[in-house]
């Protein structure tokens, strides 16, 4: 990014004075705190922490602060701290089969193993402001216990405590019990995937097998073309989530002809562990907050495919379900040439899509546009003056032979 200016130190210490006044705000006014921001604007912090690539709530929340509100600045600030770290290793894959579900959701499956679980959201408030938030009184209404779940029983979660807090509100129990779900080798609960009931059939093409090669790291090494898949989802995983927006309604406008299922988002958090090779082990570092979402897309076939379903996928930091269904959406999309399909969209142009989807670097070219550029402007300013001299001097060379 262009940063550099020259000259006028003296305004531009007066600049930064001007911005951390403006920052702080009026001071009769208590300044806030980084755990107001974390944890009230929190997916702000998540979006900062996603397109950041760095998973720091504090940090996320301090990157807000600093911008003043600002996400794509905090973004950058996340970024540039980020180089400053160094890196001890590289994890184990999270197995989000082991999510613990803060909300799962399937628009394809009405009953699934597990059962759907709403969770936060904003899918089904009537989008009209809620004047009491400006009073706090919305605190003081706010319900201090869970109502049970209108659907306990008939999977959409569980326990026996549901089923009877249903059963007094006089709906029809379920007559079976839901089957326990699969336990991990660890002994955790696992929370199929709807692709892994669609693959049990053969209906959807398998994942991708994992033939131990290391992905390319598109944070140490410069993105070069053509990308393969990993390497195009770890730029989707930190793009911004208008452009990816923007970009995945295009496929569903008929710029690439792709109108899928979601097959399942599902939000919350995985273990992250580090491989030791002195033990030879991983050991678990923590949990993060992830939402993971698996697009389910048509596919007629091909000379070697049967006809079944195809896969898009989105996998980022925090709660951010628009950004991880778009990223879907194009990562599906960017798949055409492997699923023998005719390139007919932007969407599909992964030069396109990979070179302009990152926002420190779009902010950069834009921005540096109102830097100064005197020397280059006078330079052109020359060239226009001697280009309209050029053209009036026929013109005044025919009215003296006149």
């Amino acid at each position: 990014m262009y940063v550099a200016v020259k000259g006028g130190e003296a305004a531009i210490r007066n600049a930064h004075a001007l911005l951390a006044k403006k920052r702080r705000g009026e001071e009769s006014v208590p300044e806030i705190g980084l755990d107001q921001i974390a944890g009230q604007l929190s997916l702000a912090v998540d979006r900062v922490m996603a397109e950041g690539s760095l998973y720091d709530r504090e940090l996320a929340a301090l990157a807000i602060k600093q911008a003043r509100g600002d996400l794509i600045e905090a973004i950058f600030l996340a970024r540039a701290f980020r180089t400053t770290l160094p890196r001890f290793g590289a994890s184990v894959p999270v197995d989000t089969g082991a999510m613990r579900i803060e909300r799962r959701i399937s628009a394809t499956f009405k009953d699934l193993p597990g059962g759907q679980v709403l969770g936060p959201t904003f899918d089904y408030t009537h989008r009209l402001m809620d004047e009491r938030l400006a009073t706090h009184a919305s605190d003081a209404d706010a319900p201090r216990q869970l109502a049970p779940s209108p659907l306990a029983g008939e999977g959409w979660g569980g326990g026996e405590e549901r089923r009877k807090a249903s059963t007094a509100l006089g709906e029809r129990p379920d007559p079976s019990p839901p089957a326990p779900l699969p336990q991990g080798e660890r002994g955790e609960t696992r929370m199929p995937r709807v692709t892994d009931l669609l693959g049990g059939e053969g209906l959807i093409e398998p994942s991708p097998a994992d033939d131990g090669t290391p992905p390319r790291d598109l944070t140490r090494e410069p993105l070069s073309f053509p990308a393969d898949r990993p390497l195009r989802l770890q730029a989707l995983a930190r793009g911004d989530e208008g452009f990816l927006l923007a970009l995945g309604y295009s496929t569903q406008r008929g710029y690439a002809r792709t109108h899928p299922f979601v097959g399942e988002i599902r939000f919350g958090t995985v273990e992250v562990s580090l491989p030791v090779e002195e033990l030879g082990f991983a050991v678990p570092l923590g949990d993060i907050a992830v939402t993971e979402c698996q697009s389910v897309n048509q596919f007629k076939g091909s000379a070697t495919e049967p006809p079944q379903f195809t896969r898009g996928y989105g996998l980022v930091f925090g709660q951010s379900e628009r950004k991880a269904m778009s990223m879907a959406l194009v990562d599906r999309a960017l798949r055409f040439k492997e699923l023998g399909e005719e390139k007919s969209a932007p969407s599909q142009d992964e030069e396109f899509v990979l070179s302009h989807c990152d926002n420190v670097q779009a902010t950069g070219f834009v921005e540096h546009l109102k830097l100064p550029h005197y020397v280059d402007f006078q330079a052109e300013l020359d060239l226009i003056r001697r280009m309209r001299a050029e053209a009036e001097a026929p013109d005044e060379m025919k009215e003296a032979a006149e």
